[in-house]
């Protein structure tokens, strides 16, 4: 069996033929007049008339004076009828391939096809071609569906071709875009008006999370790649805006693991003169639409086995207190608990300790514990004001927030809060913060004394939420690495690259060496 690069040289033969014949093997225009797919659907009202298709070929066979390509795009597959005396002959000027040179195109190349809507005797619905162009001559070959391109590293890696093969994989990513737009459709239609925050932070803020940090050089001055949407765009509700959400990406620069990505897609929306009870009402009926209009149902089996089921829209989700949670399974009081008896409830089931790990770190992994055994849709509440630094105080008990997170599939997939918006407070949280921080706690949060001095100016009452795209990987059932599409991996030079481009080695060699 030939090896890749033997293969490779031979479509080189193959294009080095094209161009010797004049043919353009990259021309810039194509005419499709019909995607593939309706043409097979619509056969009855297209059949006897011309189209013009475009596509990959998946498949050629060539019987003579006969030919079959199976040509597929975005929409599904047609087969393309050749017969002898039928297809017009090579013009190179036009990228035009006749049979008699048919034998230069391989699968995977992209042509362009133009003839009547027909059967073939075993029924086939075809494009009987009449004329066929060379759109893009292909230097390697697309595995097939039969051959399987199962290797997870491999799929990672190269995800045109497993987007290519794997044809769940394809359909993964558009319902992963259906599932943007319908949370963008959806805040639209409440009234919320989409406004762009900057990326790049001067103090960053928002998570508990550890930033990356990147440089401007025509500041000469150091930024952070946001963790969170959140504080500016509560700047936004001190700007007068009521209703404000943003949908992009966040970065945390944390280690990789089947529910997190250090880069990955978030949304966070704002809403003044609302509170928590508000956003519990509003983030319900959002999950069940976004849910409905991406995967049109409502109980999933997720990956970890668990089964959620998001009810009938009269249905409310219950509530749950992270309060009585600890008590109940580790006999702590968390307001009252010392960091030594924290330690102790965490080592008794196995938890690990660090160093840096605070009274608020220790309590927060004995939460951990519990929550992988949720299923969901369930609100927590009752959440200790040490563990949420930007929310306002229940009346009722000023040591707990008024904070909810929604619970599914055994983890946090949302926070949101009724906002706090006293200057005085928020800045003694801060400190707070800043002192944890100054004591090793890298990802606790920056003083960000610009946003104390927009609270001063006031900023009204109001609810804030964020969910990233964690949620559509656990509805989906994949792991987050499965869920995006092009996921960072560790860098690797694939042996057939080396072999194939031998100066392209060479340079990144010479790379790797001058950083050593």
């Amino acid at each position: 069996m030939a090896n890749l690069k033997e293969l490779r040289d031979e479509r080189l033969r193959k294009l080095e033929e094209l161009k010797k014949l004049g043919v353009n093997p990259y021309p810039a225009k194509a005419h499709r007049t019909h995607m593939a797919g309706v043409v097979v659907q619509d056969f009855s009202a297209l059949e006897g008339q011309a189209v013009t298709v475009a596509g990959r070929i998946v498949g050629i066979r060539k019987f003579g004076v006969l030919a079959f390509v199976v040509l597929k795009d975005a929409s599904g597959q047609v087969q393309l009828f050749l017969k002898e005396g039928d297809v017009a002959k090579t013009v190179a000027v036009d990228s035009q391939i006749g049979l008699e040179h048919l034998s230069l195109l391989d699968s995977g190349d992209f042509v362009e096809a133009t003839g009547d809507v027909v059967k073939t005797k075993t029924g086939e619905i075809s494009v009987a071609v009449k004329t066929l162009r060379l759109l893009t001559k292909s230097l390697r070959s697309m595995p097939t569906a039969q051959e399987g391109f199962t290797n997870k590293e491999e799929r990672l890696r190269r995800r045109y071709i497993d987007t290519n093969v794997n044809h769940d994989v394809y359909e993964r990513f558009l319902r992963r875009s259906k599932f943007w737009q319908a949370t963008r459709d959806f805040l639209n239609e409440e009234g919320f008006n989409e406004i762009n925050i900057p990326v790049l932070e001067q103090t960053t803020g928002g998570a508990d999370a550890n930033p990356f940090v990147t440089h401007m050089d025509a500041l000469d001055q150091d930024f952070y790649l946001r963790i969170s949407h959140e504080l500016p765009l509560k700047r936004l509700l001190g700007g007068g805006y009521e209703k404000v959400f943003d949908i992009g990406p966040r970065f945390r620069n944390e280690n990789y693991s089947d529910e997190h990505l250090p880069e990955h897609m978030a949304m966070e929306w704002y809403w003044a003169y609302a509170d928590w009870q508000d956003g519990m009402t509003l983030t319900q009926r959002m999950i069940r639409r976004v849910a409905d209009e991406t995967w049109g149902m409502r109980t999933f089996t997720l990956a970890n086995g668990l089964t959620v089921d998001l009810g009938p829209d009269d249905e409310d989700w219950p509530r749950i207190s992270f309060v009585k949670l600890l008590q109940d399974r580790y006999g702590l009081d968390v307001h009252t608990c010392t960091l030594e008896q924290a330690v102790t409830e965490l080592k008794k089931i196995g938890g690990e300790v660090e160093k840096i790990d605070n009274r608020s770190r220790v309590i927060d992994k004995l939460w951990k514990k519990i929550r992988v055994e949720i299923a969901g849709p369930a609100f927590l509440i009752d959440i200790p004001d040490f563990l949420q630094p930007l929310a306002k105080l229940q009346s009722d008990d000023s040591r707990l927030t008024e904070q909810f997170n929604l619970m599914l599939g055994g983890t946090e997939a949302c926070k949101a809060y009724s906002e706090l918006n006293d200057p005085i407070d928020q800045l003694d949280r801060f400190m707070e913060q800043q002192k944890m921080r100054d004591e090793g706690d890298d990802e606790a949060m920056m003083l960000d004394i610009d946003f104390v001095e927009m609270l001063e100016y006031a900023m009204p009452p109001a609810c804030g939420y964020g969910h990233s795209e964690r949620i559509f990987w656990m509805l989906e059932g994949v792991t987050a690495r499965e869920g995006v599409i092009f996921p960072q991996l560790r860098r690797d030079t694939d042996e057939s690259i080396k072999k194939i481009y031998p100066e392209v080695w060479a340079l990144e060699l010479k790379n790797l060496q001058n950083k050593e």
